[in-house]
């Protein structure tokens, strides 16, 4: 049978006007019976297949038209998305530096307040990705293996600490960040497998110094902290102190994770350089302990802060005088209650004798 002969009449007899499906199929086969003289049951995979396409493509071609409509309607909304995103980022970012040139450049305190807000409003993640992605692309181009790799190394680390420093030291947020960077670099890496290793050894070098700067950063900032800031350590105390003795682990599986959606090449790339730093990792956890330990002894301090100011509170005029006067309305109210038991006491007495 010349199959292309059958299609082409399959296309042709095949009637759409018929109601339903069933009694489109029937006659579309029985026509394939009467004009070819096949038995459907005897037709090859190929012939069945040609035979199923053909169906498909006649019965499904007003769905697959809307479908690719859709499609195409899709990505012109997601390329303004993406125009318009970048238009809003572009938009916080004026915003920001418009308030920024507002305050002097000595008040770190209140710098520091607005660059956190800053990077809790700006969608930072995109942004990693791009600084990420043009900072390696520049280091690449550099002559030398060893200026290459040190450049990478210097940049990642700087990138890490600033973004992570002004938040929150909690999990989710810098297994984000990490995740963002490796992510970004690995990109570049499966682009250039020739130069993976060089590419990824100083990123995640980079990574875990960062890591550890922030760190060392907020443990120096807990030594300082105000009894007023109190509410910084307070909010996620223990969250924040669970996090900090396990950021050895955090730092394993955003390796462990991007390796597992990598290349082959990169992933036994990754798990190689993760376990030549295995003594890297145990200086972070070191430094993040630490910190928790700070940690601990500033949120004592402030308790004991606390209760000498409630004591001392209590020992005031006020207090004294407050205290005075609940007493006595507690002795009124005593009284009252008193009373009231006992004129119960006595309607209850007349009804028995009643």
């Amino acid at each position: 049978m010349e199959l292309e002969k059958l299609q082409r009449d399959l296309k042709v007899s095949y009637n759409i006007q018929l109601d339903s499906i069933e009694d489109r199929v029937k006659d579309i086969v029985d026509h394939v019976a009467n004009e070819w003289s096949i038995d459907l049951h005897r037709l090859t995979s190929h012939e069945i297949k040609i035979l199923s396409e053909t169906i498909l493509d006649i019965e499904t071609k007003t769905l697959h038209d809307e479908v690719e409509t859709l499609l195409a309607q899709k990505e012109q909304i997601e390329r303004k998305l993406e125009r318009k995103s970048q238009t809003l980022q572009l938009a916080k970012y004026q915003i920001f530096d418009a308030m920024e040139s507002q305050l002097s450049s000595d008040d770190e305190e209140a710098l520091a307040k607005l660059h956190q807000v800053k990077l809790q409003t700006i969608d930072l993640f995109d942004l990693l990705s791009e600084i990420v992605e043009s900072a390696i692309i520049t280091a690449l181009e550099k002559d030398k293996d060893s200026d290459m790799q040190e450049s990478i190394h210097e940049v990642i680390k700087e990138i890490t600490y600033e973004a992570i420093k002004e938040g929150s030291l909690n999990t989710i947020r810098i297994r984000k960040i990490l995740s963002t960077i490796l992510h970004a670099t690995i990109e570049i890496a499966e682009a250039s497998p020739v130069k993976a290793h060089d590419i990824l050894y100083p990123t995640l070098k980079g990574m875990r110094s960062g890591l550890i700067h922030s760190i060392t950063r907020f443990k120096q900032r807990l030594v300082f902290i105000p009894m007023e800031a109190k509410h910084i350590l307070i909010e996620d105390y223990d969250t924040i102190i669970e996090d900090l003795n396990q950021t050895d682990s955090l730092f394993s599986q955003v390796v462990q994770v991007q390796a597992d959606e990598s290349s082959q090449l990169v992933k036994e790339t990754l798990l190689t350089i993760k376990k030549d730093m295995h003594y890297d990792l145990d200086e972070l956890l070191r430094i993040s302990k630490e910190t928790a330990d700070v940690m601990k002894d500033r949120f004592s301090t402030f308790a004991k802060e606390a209760v000498k100011k409630a004591d001392s509170a209590f020992k005031s005029p006020t207090a004294i005088e407050a205290k005075r006067m609940g007493i006595q309305v507690l002795g009124i109210a005593k009284t009252a209650l008193g009373s009231a038991l006992t004129s119960a006491k006595d309607v209850m007495e007349k009804k028995k004798e009643s």
